[in-house]
């Protein structure tokens, strides 16, 4: 069998203004994912560590570590040498849910982005130098970030807005708790990761699609604003009649309508 990779590359020319991914099937019959690089490509298996490996038989170097961690309890530490390997396994890690994102393969984001925050937890507790500890949590933002686009992204293509929403509002809570734990609440407005989920959150909340009680409900907000208490009630009665004619019947089960709606 030939070892030169031009076939390979044939027709895939590189683009350095893009990333780009593919998915093949391996001589195994398993799924790969193929990153091209200006001197080639990368290959990844999408399951487990994404170079095959598997350390001492467990499924990464974390799980290993994790491992000897709970055998050890309090003795445990990790030394340079260790947060050095922990490191370029983390970055395998990142390059996969990179590759995976532009495939729109969220899934598979949300998986990897939620293990290297796994990862950064683990080298904060137990690395013997602080500055091992500084070199990986300096990414937290960027990953929570991207794991909170991952899962909100999954939402979207549910259209479960409120969902999306929450997914969110619950990184930018993770990327704000960041900022506090190194006394930089008063830098947010510097935090690129922030400022995209905040953006990002405006734009959704912009677009989607609003119900006839959480329109009458802003309405109601603005009359209560401007005092107008007269339309404020007319709006209430409205919100009432609204609500109990979605609410179930006394015996149970849903009106015709919705039972209509859910078999369509």
């Amino acid at each position: 069998m030939s070892q030169d990779l031009r076939p390979l590359l044939a027709g895939w020319d590189f683009d350095p203004e893009g990333v780009q991914v593919r998915i093949i099937t391996g001589e195994d019959g398993s799924e790969q994912i193929q990153m091209r690089i200006d001197l080639g490509l990368i290959q990844m298996e999408i399951h487990g560590r994404p170079d095959g490996e598997r350390p001492q038989g467990f499924e990464s170097l974390l799980e290993l570590y994790q491992a000897r961690a709970r055998d050890a309890g309090d003795r445990f530490a990790l030394s340079p040498q260790d947060c050095a390997l922990l490191m370029r396994e983390g970055i395998q890690y990142y390059h996969r849910y990179l590759a995976a994102f532009h495939l729109e393969r969220y899934d598979l984001v949300a998986r990897d982005t939620a293990r290297n925050l796994e990862l950064f937890a683990f080298v904060t507790r137990h690395a013997s130098r602080s500055r091992d500890k500084l070199e990986f949590d300096r990414y937290r933002p960027y990953v929570q970030m991207m794991h909170a686009r991952a899962l909100a992204l999954q939402a979207l293509l549910r259209e479960d807005f409120p969902a999306a929403l929450g997914e969110i509002d619950a990184g930018t809570a993770a990327i704000r708790r960041f900022l506090s734990e190194y006394q930089q609440e008063d830098r947010e407005s510097e935090c690129s990761e922030l400022q995209f989920l905040l953006q990002w959150r405006r734009e959704i909340e912009a677009r989607r699609p609003v119900g006839p009680v959480e329109r009458l409900e802003q309405q109601l907000a603005v009359a209560i604003t401007l005092e107008a208490y007269e339309e404020a009630a007319r709006i209430r009665d409205q919100i009432r009649r609204l609500r109990a004619s979605d609410s179930p019947p006394a015996g149970g089960g849903w009106p015709t309508r919705h039972r209509t709606l859910g078999s369509s």
